[in-house]
């Protein structure tokens, strides 16, 4: 399949590693930081740690939008499940994520409607169907999914779908960069940023990271080769920048079209991420002039005091500060048949990569 076996051909891929191994300075340490799930899963998936020296580490970042979404969003999702002619359509992630008290998968198993899709123009395609009940879409994820997020309300304005609307946790990328390099948790001295989101927001947004920080980045692609190919860029930077692997799909501008329909129908602010607390201009919420279409001020969901698991360290997870290997229920109370957090629900969560794929050549 192209693009896809030609970044997965192993004599590249040795090829590759190889020179890595040959021009990465033995008398250093390079700590660097995947920011996306998908890049955490297929490093775990392909075994590329055991392809690295041992003076690179890679640290798991928190890209999982599943993951870094707290419990107060999914307390208000099943509090509106349990509104008389309420459907809840969400992605099928969010379907087994613990909130405080329970989980939408349990609460569907009590007899809420809630139902999986695959975007959010499915939810208003049920919103459409189902004109007597109200269709309340979960917003979950950063600037990749924002933008689809964004039409389906710009669609249901135009065909006058009044039964439709969203409830956003929706959250920006490079606001949690700025807040991660700003802490002392963690010496990063380079990042493997999201191919996706840079597909839409370009390399501008990230340029503080270089500038202010000193921080070396690349945009990387999500195959085997696509990642080794830019750690090779990163050790390899004579100064810090933000580079583009992933040329073949990201350029330096992104998509003007799906930024513009984002910036019509949300506004910026603070947002709480799981474990990392409260992070200023991170969070999109819905304009005042789409509130029709904004379940947080069409319901006004009210919840108990959200609260966590204690011993859940999915937070530290997500910050790089630990790994799941350091939790004391990670394989035991928490697995994928019983999960204790969001980063063992997720495709993209670091404790479901750990977990599917220790066993298998991963050091």
């Amino acid at each position: 399949m192209k693009y896809v076996d030609e970044y997965r051909n192993k004599r590249l891929i040795d090829k590759v590693a190889r020179e890595i191994r040959s021009v990465a300075d033995k008398g250093r340490f390079y700590n660097i930081m995947e920011v996306c799930g998908t890049h955490t899963m297929n490093i775990f998936r392909f075994g590329l740690r055991d392809l690295l020296p041992s003076n690179i580490r890679l640290m798991s970042g928190p890209g999982c939008p599943v993951c870094v979404t707290p419990n107060e969003f999914i307390d208000k999702a099943i509090w509106l499940g349990g509104l008389k002619g309420v459907i809840i359509a969400t992605f099928g992630d969010m379907f087994r994520v613990p909130g405080s008290y329970s989980s939408l998968e349990k609460e569907k198993a009590a007899g809420c409607d809630v139902r999986m899709v695959y975007s959010s123009m499915d939810a208003l395609d049920i919103a459409r169907k189902n004109p007597e009940r109200e269709v309340v879409f979960l917003g979950v994820g950063f600037e990749t999914t924002s933008p689809t997020v964004a039409q389906s309300i710009l669609a249901a304005r135009k065909d006058e779908i009044g039964n439709f609307s969203v409830l956003s946790g929706h959250k920006t990328m490079p606001e949690a960069l700025r807040s991660l390099v700003r802490g002392s948790r963690l010496n990063i001295g380079g990042f493997l940023l999201p191919g996706h989101v840079s597909v839409i927001i370009g390399k501008r947004p990230y340029e503080f990271l270089s500038k202010s920080y000193k921080k070396r980045c690349v945009i990387a692609g999500f195959e085997p080769l696509d990642i080794l190919e830019a750690i090779l860029m990163l050790i390899t930077q004579k100064r810090p920048a933000i580079e583009i692997q992933y040329t073949r799909v990201t350029g330096k501008s992104g998509n003007p079209i799906a930024r513009r329909a984002m910036e019509k129908v949300f506004d910026k602010k603070a947002s709480l991420w799981r474990g990392i607390g409260k992070i200023k201009d991170s969070g999109l919420v819905i304009k005042d002039n789409f509130s029709d279409f904004d379940a947080e001020k069409r319901f006004s969901p009210k919840i108990k005091r959200p609260k966590e698991n204690k011993g859940c360290i999915c937070g530290d997870v997500l910050q790089g500060v630990k790994t799941p290997l350091d939790c004391g229920l990670f394989g035991k109370a928490c697995n994928p048949e019983n999960p204790v957090g969001s980063c063992m629900v997720s495709t993209e969560g670091t404790c479901a990569a750990y977990y599917k794929y220790r066993g298998k050549g991963n050091g």
